[in-house]
């Protein structure tokens, strides 16, 4: 039965998850306002004359958030509270929305500072998101719960695209503001965030770790969990792990590179992250538009092919919300990664098998049988991406670490995503050009090292309480080690023998699973 604390939960979580749609929005909303006449003319800008300079623009933005996931976004979390840390990327993300919006004539400076300022937001509150999410969510659920951090980037780009879609149905109308609506809108979800954060409790294990307020802690955990006696366990549970942490391993982040075990899962979520980008999915969201404009010649199609996109990558996301507590996150990587090399193989197969034909502006294009067949393909490997890669890569990252080190290390691994990316576009536009299609059996190659990465390399984490996670890893059982020093019953045995037996069982299926 749903309690009424459970879905107070969930929605707490979707909260928090909604931070997610600013990363969505805004990797779409650059690909829909280069397309638009009216930006280019406003900025002074020449595709083809000034291809690099639009390139840095791009990048400009990934810098910002390289530089807040590394350095800015796990001190502020840790230090002023995981809300603090989600509150901070929004305002700082609705600034920068109204600098590119509104930057004066020719002045294309002020667009790329505010492109750099919603970089560092957005490092800033993906960062804190997942993170909170992952703290407040219990075992059973936290896969399930964690799928819609990866949703709402769908989310962000169905609505960017759809607007930019509108928009560019009615330019004719809109002037400049057929991208200024695009980029303005931007705001809307960040507003919202801000609104309601102060309204939600705080992380409990941020007041115990930061405060070491127990009641604090409570106060928070009993309005998302359904007795005293699991409010109890939890806090129990978590005061342990800290008390390890903290005189075994240390609080401070050197314990990223000197626990062997912490050492370990950093290096694993790096790949899983980079591969993540490398997977195609990366490129694809940034140049779908180039590859659809050697079949379609129409922009209002593409931007419509890419709304209809996003629209399903809503969909295709909630596979994740049965499969990621059901299966597992093994599975849905293996499975995921297996689905995407097939579509990636196929894809250059049907271009070069079948024959071009000279389109109207006299350049070689593919007929529209052919077209909607890649289309087809391209959407298929979405349908693969969205809750494999696409989720659990997230879902992953956020519950491995432990609480001493969690926030910085979520902030650098998922920046590893913008690191990759940014140094893979420097070269795909080129391989594009040269290769057409065949590029992508670059991506094909790379799913199948994925896959194989993950079978030999990647433990199973479903349903392990985030205080046990380290065992794992080769490291120790920090509630059982810390309740030692605590001098207090172990957690699971303070709890009910029922409970006991349950949890237990978890760890032998997981370690089974891991074999």
């Amino acid at each position: 039965m749903v309690t009424s604390k459970r879905v107070y939960n969930w929605y707490i979580a979707l909260v928090a998850a909604m931070c997610m749609v600013l990363y969505g929005y805004d990797a779409s909303v650059f690909n829909a306002a280069q397309g638009s006449d009216n930006w280019l003319e406003w900025f002074d800008l020449d595709t083809k004359r000034d291809a690099n300079l639009i390139g840095l623009i791009n990048t400009s933005y990934t810098i910002g958030a390289i530089v807040a996931g590394w350095f800015l976004g796990g001190p502020t979390a840790d230090y002023f509270g995981r809300r603090v840390g989600m509150a901070v990327g929004c305002f700082l993300t609705i600034i920068a929305t109204f600098m590119q919006a509104f930057a004066p004539y020719h002045n294309l400076g002020c667009f790329i500072g505010g492109r750099v300022l919603i970089g560092l937001g957005q490092g800033m509150a993906l960062t804190a998101g997942p993170i909170y999410i992952g703290e407040i969510s219990p075992p059973e659920i936290r896969g399930q719960i964690m799928t819609f951090w990866q949703m709402f980037y769908s989310v962000g780009s169905f609505i960017a695209y759809w607007i930019a879609y509108a928009c560019s149905a009615n330019k004719a109308k809109l002037g400049n503001w057929d991208w200024r609506m695009v980029v303005i809108f931007q705001i809307l979800v960040p507003l919202i965030v801000i609104i309601l954060l102060p309204f939600q409790p705080e992380s409990p294990r941020w007041w115990i770790k930061r405060h070491g307020n127990v009641e604090e802690a409570k106060k928070a955990l009993r309005q998302i969990r359904d007795s005293e006696d699991e409010v109890d366990f939890e806090v129990l549970t978590i005061r342990e792990a800290i008390e390890f942490e903290n005189e075994a391993v240390g609080g401070s982040y050197k314990a990223l590179f000197k626990d062997p075990s912490i050492r370990k899962r950093l290096y694993l979520a790096f790949v899983l992250n980079v591969g993540q980008q490398l997977s195609g999915q990366g490129t694809l969201n940034s140049y779908s538009s180039a590859i659809y404009k050697t079949i379609w010649p129409s922009t209002q199609t593409i931007n419509l092919i890419n709304a209809l996109n996003a629209t399903c990558g809503i969909l295709f996301t909630l596979n994740a919300v049965w499969t990621a507590d059901r299966f597992g996150r093994r599975w849905l990587f293996i499975v995921g990664a297996i689905g995407m090399g097939i579509c990636m193989m196929i894809v250059p197969i049907v271009g070069m098998t079948t024959p071009d034909v000279i389109g109207a502006k006299g350049t070689a294009t593919k007929t529209q049988p052919v077209g909607i067949s890649i289309v087809f393909l391209l959407f298929l490997f979405i349908f693969f991406y969205k809750p494999s890669w696409g989720a659990t890569t997230w879902i992953w990252t956020s519950e491995v670490f432990s609480m001493n080190v969690r926030a910085q290390a979520v902030g650098m691994c998922s920046q590893m995503q913008n690191v990759a990316n940014t140094i893979f576009q420097q070269f795909f536009p080129i391989f594009l050009a040269n290769q057409g299609l065949k590029c992508l059996f670059f991506f094909m190659a790379t799913n199948i090292l994925l896959a194989i990465f993950v079978w030999f390399c990647v433990p199973e984490t479903m349903k392990v309480p985030l205080e046990e996670i380290d065992a794992l890893f080769g490291g120790q059982n920090h509630v059982e080690k810390g309740g030692q020093m605590l001098g207090t019953t172990d957690a699971h045995h303070a709890h009910d023998e029922k409970n006991s037996v349950e949890v237990q069982q978890q760890r032998e299926t997981t370690k089974e699973i891991n074999v």
